[in-house]
């Protein structure tokens, strides 16, 4: 019998859909993004969510919650909560790398204090107000509350990418602008990790004096020093490396484009190994490799951040849609606060206070923020995606193992149940949820500022609702052309 024949396992039901969505997107990628003012992100994560078990059910990753595993065995994928972990650091891993070879020639050097200013005042205020939310909303410990703060401070660098630098809408934003945020997306989830670890030392530690002491020596100086020193040694050696070659013929442009995936791989693949922070390693290995500006005229016509963009992040959004843990949106005996309602109201609590108020507050202070409504978008565009996915398993991995290294599944507690336990079981919905809500909000937010900008101009200088707009936004000042100019000769 030819039917026989036919396999539809789930891999390959997951090869055929997913790469079906990605060449429809490819196939009208202009349009969706520069007339439907689009981005990937939002689309894939609605293509997750009705491929996935909760509609169709045509694609039913292996996910277990308390009440037990959900589904039949022979129609799930069998990943667990470690290979997501592991894929999700690779995709964070190879997007922050790109951020660091994507910024201008020197960047740091002449603007360490408007970044400096956002991975301080904005992170921390954002991290604490977060806290507080979910301890109102939630009625949970303070350290508990840090914990889910801590998932949601960092902003995404790959939603920021979607939108930042992908589609007609970039040209309507400074480019100062533009690279201030994108070199805060690609540091501030390797700086996230002393905030996790605040909450998490408290959970898991009942001597305090022990928990300081590893906070500083392992989290403060091993991670996160150790990591962006390691990065930066990394990106200057492969440099010099890669020019050594190039200078005398011995690498094709083929081999340039392999060698620049390979290193972010390396840069992670190290940081892993020393126990330090993969992310700021992969962006200060991205840095230091392009921060002379070579690398960045040799593959200018590359477009490398775009083809990661799109194979590797919008994979893992379809993926994340899948996984979503619907039946843990609502209360249970271990979260009985946990309901949609209280969930929704962080969400938006979250979305409304957690950068646009500190950003306001202080972006007279800020050289690359010259205008209120400049203030009002960076503050508005801080998005949550799969590096607070990311954090919230390497935090529930603690929680567990007391490791970096995540059980396959959460384990079923009983009662009476521990601040610990509670924890671990808060951890996934909560931030699962205001990720999904971030996706959306910030994914449909070109579409929003287009639509509304079009609606106020007059009648008669109104240019069709789809257009490609290309006219600054308002109240944003854009650099003179012979600014820009003299930009692009420096990169």
């Amino acid at each position: 019998m030819v039917w026989d024949q036919l396999e539809p396992t789930p891999p390959h039901l997951s090869y055929l859909l997913i790469s079906s969505f990605l060449i429809v997107y490819c196939l009208f990628a202009t349009f969706i993004r520069n007339r439907l003012h689009l981005s990937e992100p939002p689309l894939a994560l609605l293509v997750g969510i009705l491929l996935g078990p909760r509609v169709l059910g045509w694609l039913n990753p292996n996910y277990c919650s308390q009440q037990g595993c959900s589904g039949d065995e022979n129609e799930r994928w069998g990943w667990g909560d470690n290979q997501i972990q592991e894929i999700s650091r690779v995709i964070l891993g190879v997007q922050v790398f790109t951020v660091g070879v994507g910024l201008p020639k020197y960047y740091a050097s002449k603007h360490w204090k408007s970044v400096g200013i956002l991975l301080t005042l904005v992170m921390t205020f954002g991290w604490f107000v977060s806290a507080l939310f979910a301890a109102l909303m939630f009625k949970v410990d303070i350290a508990t509350a840090l914990v889910i703060a801590a998932c949601l401070t960092p902003t995404d660098p790959v939603l920021s990418s979607s939108i930042l630098s992908n589609s007609q809408f970039s040209t309507r934003v400074p480019k100062r602008i533009k690279d201030m945020l994108s070199a805060e997306s690609g540091c501030n989830d390797g700086i996230s990790f002393p905030f996790l670890y605040v909450g998490l030392y408290a959970l898991i530690n009942a001597d305090p004096k022990e928990a300081v002491k590893n906070y500083f020596l392992i989290t403060i100086l091993w991670q996160c020093s150790l990591g962006i020193l390691t990065g930066l040694i990394i990106g200057t050696v492969f440099n010099r490396l890669l020019r050594f070659s190039d200078g005398r013929g011995y690498i094709d442009p083929a081999g340039m484009i392999a060698f620049y995936l390979l290193l972010a791989i390396f840069s992670v693949g190290v940081g892993s190994i020393l126990g330090s922070d993969d992310f700021l390693v992969a962006f200060g290995a991205g840095y230091g490799f392009a921060r002379d500006g070579w690398f960045s005229k040799k593959t200018k016509d590359a477009h490398l951040p775009d083809v990661t963009d799109l194979l590797l992040n919008s994979a893992l959004f379809i993926y994340l849609g899948t996984i979503i843990p619907w039946e843990a949106f609502g209360s249970r005996d271990i979260t009985p606060n946990v309901t949609p309602w209280r969930l929704f109201g962080f969400a938006v609590l979250v979305l409304l206070f957690r950068r646009i108020p500190v950003m306001l507050a202080t972006y007279k202070f800020n050289p690359d923020i010259r205008t209120f409504r400049e203030a009002l978008f960076c503050g508005h565009f801080g998005p949550m995606g799969l590096g607070a996915v990311f954090l919230a398993i390497e935090a529930r991995a603690t929680l567990e193992t007391g490791t970096s290294e995540p059980l396959p599944h959460p384990p079923i507690f009983s009662p009476p149940y521990t601040n610990r336990e509670k924890a671990t079981e808060m951890l996934w919905p909560v931030v699962c949820f205001v990720v999904m809500c971030s996706t959306f909000v910030h994914g449909l937010s070109v579409l929003a500022l287009s639509i509304s900008s079009h609606f106020r101009r007059k009648e008669g200088e109104r240019a069709p609702l789809l257009a490609q707009e290309t006219d600054p936004l308002d109240g944003m000042e854009h650099e003179r052309p012979e600014d820009l100019q003299s930009t692009d000769d420096e990169a």
